[in-house]
């Protein structure tokens, strides 16, 4: 909050002032207050209160992060959406992995990790899972841990993280609820793993079904069509993600996205 208003304290010295909120665009009280445009890009998808609340202010501007958040985000004023971007740089190309298929992400229920364990076991491989434990790891998967079929790595840092992706036949994302984009394929993807996912929230926006990974219907079909995942060329995978997911796209379309919206601001002010 301290480094927001500072920023709008010297609002005058820029041409743009973009806040990224983790999960609420505190922004918002500084929308009116500030003499150029105040973005904020959000990083989960609100709900109907939170949206609610957020439509008081309609003149606040937006970026979404995925069309799908786009669509939830439609009660305000959103003036682009930019995907996210890894730095593909960083993530080491692995053409052979070794056998097994990765679970990374925060343990909740939402994020489908009993399905991962649930399809891993359907197709005889080892699952491997990366994340902070907490609550629900410790009462919900825990139990499923057996040390040789399904492990648990801890959480992973960087580094670690990337010899994990590096290493597994693919990434599983099953979610089962909506996400607004899901980096954790982004960064498999640019080691060369592609992505078994079910369709939810902006999956279809971040994974190339039959290119960088597959998009199922439901764990059955996740199972009985793994092939699908589990047979694609990683180093396309990884040439994809390069294109899709690198920084240079990124940074070029948020400077786009800035271009239009002073243009826009000072047309208002000369009229």
């Amino acid at each position: 909050m301290l480094n927001l208003a500072a920023a709008i304290e010297r609002a005058s010295e820029f041409d743009i002032v973009h806040y990224e909120a983790t999960y609420y665009p505190i922004s918002l009280a500084f929308a009116k207050l500030t003499p150029v445009p105040l973005l904020q890009t959000l990083h989960h998808s609100p709900n109907a209160s939170e949206l609610d609340l957020w439509a008081r202010y309609p003149s606040a501007l937006y970026v979404a992060i995925s069309q799908a958040q786009a669509r939830v985000l439609s009660r305000v004023t959103v003036v682009g959406t930019v995907l996210h971007a890894v730095d593909t740089d960083r993530f080491t190309f692995r053409e052979s992995p070794d056998d097994y298929l990765l679970f990374v992400g925060r343990f909740t229920e939402g994020k489908g990790v009993l399905e991962a364990i649930q399809i891993a076991r359907r197709l005889d491989i080892r699952l491997l899972m990366a994340g902070p434990d907490d609550v629900y790891f410790r009462e919900t998967v825990a139990p499923h841990v057996d040390g040789d079929r399904v492990l648990y790595c801890g959480e992973a840092d960087f580094d670690a993280k990337v010899k994990l992706y590096g290493g597994a036949r693919a990434l599983l994302y099953p979610l089962q609820t909506g996400e607004p984009f899901g980096l954790v394929m982004a960064e498999a993807m640019a080691c060369g793993t592609p992505v078994a996912a079910l369709d939810r929230g902006a999956v279809r926006e971040v994974v190339d079904d039959g290119l960088t990974g597959a998009v199922f219907d439901d764990v059955d079909q996740m199972v009985s069509q793994s092939d699908r995942a589990l047979g694609l060329d990683r180093r396309a995978v990884r040439g994809q993600a390069i294109s899709r997911f690198g920084i240079d796209r990124m940074v070029d379309e948020y400077v786009t996205v800035y271009r239009r919206v002073i243009e826009s601001h000072s047309d208002r002010h000369i009229r």
